[in-house]
C-alpha cells in the first residue's frame, strides 16, 4: 500500500464512485456473483470501463481492458472488488491486469472469498504493480452485502420486510391487508426483491394472500434481464395447494416441509424440515443464495428476529391507524425493557405518503 496525498485521494474517490455506479448496473442480474465495476484511467482520461452483467459472462475488468486496448498500458485501474485470482468460468482478472500492463490498481474492498482473499492483490504486487485498497470501501461493500457476508461466514444477509400502520398493525383481524401502504411504497418493494436471491414466506401468508412474491415491475428495467428470486415457503404440515399462484413458475419455488410427490412433479425443490439458521446455511452453501428477504406474517417474522437472524429490517410505515383488534407485526410478549429488540436507523426515505425505515440491530445496551 502507498501513502496517498490529498489530491490523489480525492481523484481516486471520484473515479471509484464512477466504478461503483457501473457496478450497480448489474445489481439485478449478476447473482450469485457479486456486483463489480471497473474503470481504466490514463493521463487523467477514462480509457476503458465495464461492469459484470451476469454469471458466466466476462468480469468488469475484461470489458474495461477490451475497450482500452493498448491504452491500458501504464493506466490506473479502479475496481470495486478485489480482482479474482482463480480460474472459474472466466480466467483470473488479476493476471489479466498484469498482462495488460497497468501501472496501478485501486481497489474499493477486499474479497473474502477463499478463492481470492488477498491472492488477487498478491498477484498484482508480485508484478510490481502499485496497489491501494480501501477507497470508498463502505459504499462498495453496501453493493454486495450478501456476497461478502456469505463468503466470510457461510450465512446469507437477511432482510426482514414489514409494512404497518402507525399503531404497528399489519392486517385487519380478518387477515385483510390490501393495501396498508400506497403504490409508491409497494413499487419500492420490487427493488428489494430483485436484489434478493430468495424470498422466504410462511404457509399462512400463502393461504391468506395467495401472493406470487416475484418481481413484476422495475422502473426502466427489462424484466427478462433480471434473475428472479427463489420463493421459499415454510410448510411444515404440507398444506400448500397446487392451485397457489406462487406455483405458476415452479422452477423458482422451494418448499421446506414433508416430501410431496405432486409438488416434486412440478419441478419444485423440496427442502427437509430444519431450524431457521440451518435453512439459511443450506441456502447459502448449497444453493448460492446470499441475500434473503423475509416477507411473512408475525409468527415467522418474530422467529427470525428472536433468533438473531435478521441483518436489516425494511419497515414501511403508512400514516394510518388500524385499531387494537388488527394484527400486530410482532407477536412475542416481553415482560421487561431489558428484553426489547433494539435497532439503529440507517436510512429514512419518504415514498409518497409512506415512510421506509432501514434498520440494523443495535449493539447498544440499556
Amino acid at each position: 500500500m502507498s501513502e496517498l496525498n490529498q489530491d490523489q485521494y480525492l481523484q481516486d474517490q471520484q473515479w471509484m464512485l464512477k466504478a461503483i455506479e457501473l457496478a450497480r448496473l448489474g445489481q439485478y442480474s449478476t447473482r450469485p456473483n457479486p456486483n463489480v465495476g471497473c474503470i481504466l484511467v490514463k493521463d487523467g482520461q477514462l480509457v476503458g470501463h465495464g461492469f459484470h452483467p451476469r454469471a458466466g459472462q466476462p468480469h468488469a475488468e475484461v470489458f474495461a481492458m477490451r475497450e482500452a486496448g493498448e491504452k491500458a498500458q501504464r493506466a490506473t485501474a479502479y475496481v470495486t472488488l478485489e480482482p479474482c485470482a482463480h480460474y472459474g468460468r472466466t480466467p483470473p482478472c488479476a493476471k489479466g491486469l498484469v498482462e495488460a500492463g497497468v501501472a496501478r490498481v485501486v481497489i474499493a474492498c477486499s474479497d473474502p472469498n477463499p478463492l481470492v482473499a488477498g491472492k488477487g492483490v498478491q498477484i498484482l504486487q508480485d508484478a510490481n504493480i502499485q496497489v491501494d485498497v480501501g477507497i470508498c470501501e463502505q459504499v462498495a461493500k453496501d453493493l454486495n452485502k450478501g456476497f461478502l457476508k456469505a463468503m466470510a461466514t457461510g450465512m446469507p444477509y437477511v432482510r426482514l420486510k414489514v409494512a404497518s400502520s402507525l399503531d404497528g398493525r399489519t392486517a385487519m383481524a380478518s387477515g385483510e391487508s390490501k393495501w396498508i401502504t400506497g403504490s409508491i411504497a409497494r413499487q419500492d418493494v420490487q427493488h428489494w426483491r430483485a436484489i434478493s436471491g430468495a424470498v422466504i414466506t410462511g404457509i399462512q401468508t400463502v393461504l391468506a394472500d395467495d401472493p406470487e412474491l416475484n418481481v413484476r415491475h422495475l422502473q426502466d428495467i427489462d424484466l427478462t434481464t433480471i434473475v428472479q428470486p427463489k420463493r421459499i415457503i415454510l410448510d411444515r404440515q404440507g398444506r400448500l395447494p397446487l392451485t397457489a399462484k406462487i406455483l405458476k413458475n415452479p422452477e423458482t419455488v422451494m418448499v421446506m416441509g414433508p416430501f410431496r410427490q405432486e409438488i416434486a412433479d412440478l419441478g419444485v425443490i423440496q427442502l427437509t424440515i430444519q431450524p431457521l439458521k440451518e435453512l439459511l446455511q443450506t441456502l447459502s452453501k448449497q444453493h448460492q443464495v446470499y441475500d434473503v428477504m423475509v416477507e411473512a406474517g408475525a409468527t415467522l417474522s418474530t422467529a427470525f428476529l428472536q433468533e438473531g437472524l435478521v441483518d436489516e429490517v425494511i419497515s414501511y410505515v403508512a400514516p394510518t391507524f388500524l385499531g387494537q383488534s388488527a394484527r400486530a407485526m410482532f407477536n412475542s410478549a416481553f415482560d421487561t425493557m431489558a428484553e426489547q429488540l433494539r435497532f439503529k436507523t440507517i436510512e429514512v426515505t419518504q415514498l409518497g405518503d409512506d415512510i421506509r425505515l432501514n434498520l440494523i440491530p443495535s449493539q447498544e445496551t440499556l
